[in-house]
């Protein structure tokens, strides 16, 4: 993969003719327009191209762009990885010699330069085996996790924000002093008391959004560095 992908805009943004879909006959209006989204979608053509197993890569490149969090993390793991999009980023801007663990509860095919782990990280075993996995306290724990949307936004919001809590949780666990917690959430933003706890546990919170993050989506990111450790 060439050198070049260190930047969110290897897009060039470029506007061709738009495609539609002409086999919308038999599909929900969502589905139609969720194909002709991704056939519209320069992000989506540019993952293929590069090699990107989805469009998601080019949000962790953005954030690793603007705020370095992987650049000097020597163990990284990555929540909810499948299809391994932040996995394939993290492996490429880590450091040579990186631990990075990708965990999913579903099947994942395996990114050269990582170990995947099949088992859902709300299990009992999960933080040891994770920590046996990464050989010792981590340095940055990411999780593009999002539950399938509702179409009811109070609903989704809800349902992605106990994915955020639990995700947190597991990192307070498992990171080690200054490390990185970043993670997906929906337009709200942290609710007030999980808010004060990131505030608490971390030097750094707050929320941003990639420029590939589609204009009409309700994700943002929230970002907490300089994680304050354990008693």
């Amino acid at each position: 993969m060439s050198a070049d992908k260190g930047s969110s805009n290897t897009t060039g943004r470029s506007r061709g003719k738009r495609v539609r879909v002409k086999t919308a006959r038999g599909r929900k209006t969502s589905s139609v327009r969720w194909l002709q989204r991704q056939l519209n979608d320069p992000y989506v053509a540019e993952a293929r191209r590069q090699g990107y197993r989805s469009r998601a890569a080019f949000k962790l490149i953005w954030l690793d762009d603007k705020y370095k969090i992987l650049k000097r993390a020597k163990r990284i793991v990555d929540l909810g990885s499948a299809p391994g999009g932040w996995t394939q980023v993290a492996v490429e801007r880590a450091p040579k010699g990186a631990k990075i663990v990708a965990i999913d509860i579903r099947e994942m095919d395996p990114v050269e330069g990582s170990e995947f782990i099949q088992m859902d990280f709300m299990g009992d075993e999960a933080e040891d085996r994770l920590k046996d996995a990464a050989g010792g306290p981590v340095d940055v724990v990411m999780s593009d996790m999002a539950n399938s949307a509702t179409g009811h936004k109070q609903t989704d919001h809800i349902r992605t924000l106990a994915l955020v809590e639990t995700a947190y949780d597991f990192a307070t666990k498992v990171l080690a002093p200054g490390g990185v917690f970043v993670a997906k959430v929906l337009r709200g933003g942290t609710e007030g008391e999980l808010l004060a706890a990131l505030k608490k546990d971390f030097k750094s919170v707050k929320h941003v959004k990639p420029d590939s993050s589609r204009a009409e989506s309700t994700e943002l990111y929230l970002l907490a560095t300089g994680f304050r450790g354990n008693d």
